[in-house]
């Protein structure tokens, strides 16, 4: 494990693995490195081909974090560990952290970020409604209040989509207390967010190849989601990986990342 300091002063936890092209791996809301099995699968997979930062977002795991919160400042972490890996990388990034990814490639430009490829960003189309209005303000309130398990299950209900019947019982599961640690930074996902909606003026200003993908068995609003998104990038693709879900399998996807970020 290694650290890195961003322009606020906040120290950013992440783990190098392999040799090669860089590449930031962007875990999405609740996840951090000792958290997230999948991210370090995927991490050790592409790593046979680059080096890969996987690294624990500002708030969770090793990282520090400084409030007031900002987008802005989730983005200065992205680019500190671009230049920790020397200068210019490839980032990718699932979920809420897909929008992250996003927001950075329009931000930092093609100077700093070569290629990005987004999984499922959860921006709302169609008939899916997104997040409330005052799920941050709930969230903020719950954590606040000392309430972290309701804020994760504010988390599971209104963002994952879960019935409250299901949720009531995870309660119970050894793992509740290690998320219930990261809580306070579900709001920050809901921040990137914002009001759900594909951020069309911001994806316009995005300069590189992006490719965003979803999974085939997933809920028809994501892969309609990714659709929209690789739309709205003047250099966007899109591909569909058959009988993926949202949680998608990391043997599946790194190849899928390989050939993108390898190719011309």
């Amino acid at each position: 494990m290694s650290k890195v300091v961003s322009k606020d002063g906040t120290e950013i936890a992440f783990d190098k693995i392999g040799s090669g092209p860089a590449v930031i791996l962007v875990a999405g809301a609740t996840a951090f490195r000792a958290m997230d099995p999948s991210g370090a699968e995927l991490a050790n997979l592409l790593g046979k081909h680059f080096t890969v930062i996987n690294y624990d977002r500002r708030g969770r795991g090793e990282s520090g974090d400084t409030l007031p919160y900002a987008v802005e400042r989730e983005i200065e972490d992205i680019e500190a560990l671009i230049d920790e890996a020397g200068g210019s990388a490839c980032v990718y990034g699932i979920s809420s952290g897909a929008a992250l990814t996003l927001w950075a490639a329009s931000e930092l430009g093609s100077d700093k970020i070569n290629k990005a490829a987004a999984y499922e960003p959860p921006f709302a189309v169609g008939d899916h409604q997104g997040l409330p209005k005052d799920y941050v303000e709930r969230l903020d309130r719950a954590v606040a209040d000392g309430r972290r398990g309701d804020a994760l299950e504010i988390f599971m209900i209104d963002a994952v989509g879960m019935p409250p019947e299901m949720v009531t019982p995870m309660r119970q599961e050894p793992w509740w207390g290690a998320l219930e640690s990261v809580a306070h930074t579900i709001a920050y996902d809901g921040t990137i967010m914002g009001n759900s909606s594909v951020p069309a003026a911001r994806l316009a200003k995005v300069t590189m190849p992006v490719l965003v993908m979803a999974g085939g068995a997933s809920p028809d609003w994501l892969p309609n989601a990714a659709q929209a998104t690789a739309k709205a990038l003047p250099h966007g693709g899109y591909r569909l990986l058959e009988g993926q879900t949202h949680d998608v399998d990391p043997k599946v996807l790194a190849p899928e990342l390989e050939e993108f970020f390898k190719s011309d």
